[in-house]
């Protein structure tokens, strides 16, 4: 799937790429990431490539991330028509303001006007509450995104690390109230974090959210540089951040493999897997460098064969919370020996075999 075949997005008409170009390594005030140059070069390169979904947030390298794109976009409007620009509140900016982050309608209305600034745009065309403020009713969230979109100053909005049951409620809220609805869901998604496949990704399906996983690669793990015995030292791996299971390295082990079957990298093949799971619309990739960006972008021209997804399935095969195992482990209780949508089930033996045997 090349980058310029868009998809929509959720349950709206917003059309995206496949890969959204996430941009948290714009500016190097956090004591990583890309200069200010080399973030330019990279949103071109993305753009000529055909792709069209750039995602940050108010909080990214301390609004350096927002102010970049803002710079950089600023000085050709076209460029800027063209784009879906995400970026996210909730984050919280000003050290000792208890009401400089979080999903209250003061913190929301004054990060979406400082984003708009930095930004340099009249609109956000797609703007994520960053995360589930647990002190803020959500009515009062969904309240102030619904203004902010008759104001014509936000296009569309989605939730991001949110739990699946405030989800759902913040949907049927909107769907209830003629709020703006939810389209999209940003979570943690890849072959080392499949938890979500649980509650969320089946909730995101319901409920019409196009899935935008982050992290796809986690964290670095799954490029294949990280192995038994080396381990880099150069940006977040310098803090001790990445601590590596004996699972992971399984997992790690299967990808390499892998990789070397269809001649790819394993970061290339772990964003190929990420991008083909159900209910995923668009994956978020980073890049520090041009190199990285060019790789990444080039996963979307590999492919995978049923069993090397097998493979990948069955090595990072995820236990979930209850009841999702025990529900699957009863199949056979309810099905007893038919098909039911492709799925076969054994016939359940302590059920009556025959008339004579049921009471």
């Amino acid at each position: 799937m090349p980058l310029d075949h868009y998809i929509t997005l959720g349950r709206s008409g917003l059309k995206v790429s496949p890969l959204c170009l996430g941009t948290m390594t714009f500016g190097t005030d956090w004591g990583w990431g890309s200069d200010v140059e080399t973030s330019g070069r990279v949103i071109d390169t993305y753009l000529d490539r055909g792709g069209n979904f750039l995602d940050t947030a108010n909080i990214y390298t301390k609004g350096h991330s927002e102010k970049i794109i803002g710079d950089h976009l600023g000085k050709d409007p076209a460029k800027r028509d063209r784009l879906v620009i995400a970026t996210k509140c909730t984050g919280n900016m000003f050290k000792g303001d208890p009401n400089g982050g979080g999903g209250g309608r003061k913190s929301m209305i004054n990060a979406v006007e400082e984003s708009l600034r930095r930004l340099q745009t009249d609109h956000i065309d797609l703007l994520w509450a960053h995360f589930w403020d647990q002190n803020a009713p959500i009515e009062e969230l969904l309240r102030t995104v619904d203004d902010l979109v008759r104001a014509g100053k936000v296009l569309y909005f989605g939730l991001s690390d949110h739990p699946a049951w405030v989800c759902a409620m913040a949907q049927y809220e909107s769907t209830i109230r003629n709020y703006a609805p939810i389209i999209a869901l940003q979570i943690e998604y890849s072959l080392k974090e499949r938890t979500v496949e649980g509650e969320l990704i089946p909730m995101a399906q319901k409920l019409g959210m196009g899935v935008t996983p982050w992290s796809p690669l986690g964290g670095g793990i799954l490029t294949g540089k990280y192995t038994r015995d080396t381990k880099p030292t150069e940006g977040r791996a310098s803090s001790g951040w990445i601590n590596i299971t004996e699972k992971q390295y399984e997992i790690i082990d299967a990808l390499v493999a892998v990789a070397d079957k269809v001649g790819a990298s394993p970061a290339q093949v772990a964003l190929k897997w990420v991008q083909e799971r159900p209910g995923v619309t668009s994956t978020i990739i980073g890049a520090r460098t041009m190199e990285q960006l060019e790789s990444n972008l080039d996963a979307l021209d590999i492919e995978l064969a049923d069993e090397h997804r097998a493979t990948l399935d069955e090595a990072s095969e995820t236990p979930q919370a209850f009841p999702h195992n025990f529900l699957n482990n009863v199949k056979t209780v309810m099905q007893n020996g038919t098909t039911i949508n492709g799925e076969h089930r054994d016939v359940w033996d302590n059920a009556p075999q025959n008339d004579s045997e049921r009471h």
